[in-house]
């Protein structure tokens, strides 16, 4: 496995599991923990970790199966008491690292049609620390001789103290079914509320991309150029997961199922050879 990478800028420290789906294993600012942080070497799971990049989908892929262009392809279960597929293949394979220094590290991995997706793609994913700020990109190439939809985004998991409160802004939610899978959307206005006794999981639409959560030890911001969101948290879960990402949930199939496009959906159909990226930024600072 791929050694655990470490940046630092003064009291700003990341470190990176290239052998873990190019996780973040932990994000530190004065030793209090950003992101769920455990040291890399006793991760066993990207599931595990602070972080890790949705690629080339993000959430679930309903009952493992992905419906393009007239066909069903099978897709392997994420496992557990999950039926369906979910938030793509980057975090479950290794990565390579091409450059690594003290502030920035650029990993890559290149991915072969498989039992987990059926289109070839080459992605790379970009990390820069400054003093306060984390700087996020991530990329993929359609390497298919046919066009293939893609989607992009990430999956934080911020640390819940006891007054943590998350805000942000947006003009639609879609509602989810027992299965966790979205049924339809409904107007919404966002959140701004305690996480302590918060109880969702949904996709959100129409985020002009900037988070707020605040606890009684740091402030953070996420930002993205990205303008869907995933949220999740339970009262009885000690993260929320703040996920800036480029389609609704299991919007591929949405297209087959529904008379939306893949536009409205977010879903970016790449030509042979054509790329897309996406930005995420997680600026921090102790509350004085």
């Amino acid at each position: 496995m791929t050694s655990a990478i470490e940046l630092s800028c003064d009291n700003f420290r990341c470190e990176i599991a290239p052998g873990l789906g190019g996780s973040i294993a932990g994000l530190w600012l004065d030793d209090i923990p950003v992101l769920r942080s455990t040291p890399a070497r006793a991760l066993t799971t990207a599931r595990q970790s602070g972080s890790y990049p949705l690629v080339p989908f993000s959430n679930r892929m309903a009952h493992a199966t992905l419906k393009w262009d007239g066909t069903s392809h099978p897709l392997v279960q994420t496992g557990g008491d999950e039926p369906h597929s979910i938030h793509g293949v980057g975090w479950q394979r290794p990565w390579t690292v091409l450059e690594a220094d003290a502030h920035f590290a650029l990993l890559s991995y290149e991915h072969k049609p498989d039992d987990a997706w059926p289109f070839a793609f080459d992605t790379s994913q970009a990390f820069r620390l400054s003093a306060s700020e984390l700087e996020l990109s991530l990329s993929i190439t359609n390497q298919s001789a046919v066009a293939a939809p893609v989607g992009l985004g990430w999956h934080p998991c911020f640390v819940k103290r006891a007054r943590s409160r998350i805000s942000f802004e947006a003009t639609g939610r879609w509602e989810m079914s027992a299965d966790k899978l979205p049924t339809h959307r409904v107007e919404a206005h966002g959140l701004d509320a305690d996480c302590a006794v918060l109880d969702v999981d949904h996709c959100f639409d129409g985020w002009p991309g900037v988070v707020h959560l605040r606890d009684e030890q740091l402030y953070t911001r996420v930002s993205s150029n990205l303008n869907r969101l995933v949220v999740f948290t339970r009262s009885s879960r000690d993260v929320v997961t703040i996920e800036p990402v480029s389609h609704v949930t299991n919007a591929i199939n949405l297209m087959t199922m529904t008379s939306a496009s893949a536009n409205e959906l977010g879903v970016r159909v790449l030509q042979p050879g054509e790329s897309m990226s996406a930005e995420m930024s997680i600026h921090v600072e102790r509350v004085k």
